[in-house]
């Protein structure tokens, strides 16, 4: 007899902890993260206390399991760093995933979260920094340097290079609707942006042309 999980039972699992999540994050959002108890969470995303309590034990890991789910690919495959080579076609594959991640609709929620509740709970804002933002910068600098040992660009700083490149991507796609609620660039505007950036990069660190 087996003791596996069917996949039914998968499913139902994988849909009452994103119920959790989404349920979790819009009543921190609503009314904050310290009035916001873990049986009003399992109340709100019609789950009991017990199933809440065995996957979330406590308030911080729950909102570590909403920065991890909200920094992730929904696909594997399409999280994998492009092959090192030719850095405008790998800059731009990273560049049009990370404005897709950033235009999730709860992205501006979780930095809301975390900046409403700064003064109070500044370990949410680690979480968000060592959970969330910095595997995902880690990823960039990583591809950089690929693209360095190969010898397609010239670069010191590694991680100035994917601050520099990242930062123009999200000043135009992100920081903007952290402050107008309206702010939602169509997809034509955004591949601009992330286009524009990787030719200001490959002016920036492109090697100089072979005499």
């Amino acid at each position: 007899m087996t003791t596996e999980p069917s996949a039914y039972h998968q499913r139902v699992a994988g849909e009452k902890r994103a119920a959790i999540l989404a349920a979790a994050t819009r009543l921190f959002l609503e009314s904050g993260y310290d009035r916001t108890s873990l049986a009003r969470i399992a109340e709100a995303a019609g789950v009991s206390k017990a199933t809440l309590f065995k996957q979330f034990p406590t308030k911080a890991v729950l909102f570590d399991a909403i920065v991890t789910a909200s920094w992730r690919s929904g696909d594997e495959d399409e999280a994998a760093q492009p092959p090192a080579g030719d850095p405008r076609a790998g800059l731009t594959v990273i560049g049009r995933r990370y404005a897709a991640l950033l235009a999730r609709p709860g992205m501006a929620d979780l930095f809301r979260i975390v900046i409403a509740e700064l003064h109070r709970f500044p370990e949410l804002a680690q979480t968000q920094f060592n959970r969330g933002k910095m595997p995902y910068f880690a990823s960039v600098r990583r591809y950089l340097e690929a693209e360095r040992e190969a010898g397609t660009v010239v670069l010191d700083d590694a991680d100035l290079a994917a601050t520099q490149f990242l930062g123009m991507i999200s000043n135009y796609v992100f920081w903007p609707r952290m402050l107008l609620a309206r702010w939602a660039p169509e997809r034509s505007a955004t591949d601009h942006v992330v286009d524009e950036a990787v030719l200001m990069m490959l002016a920036r660190y492109a090697p100089p042309p072979a005499r």
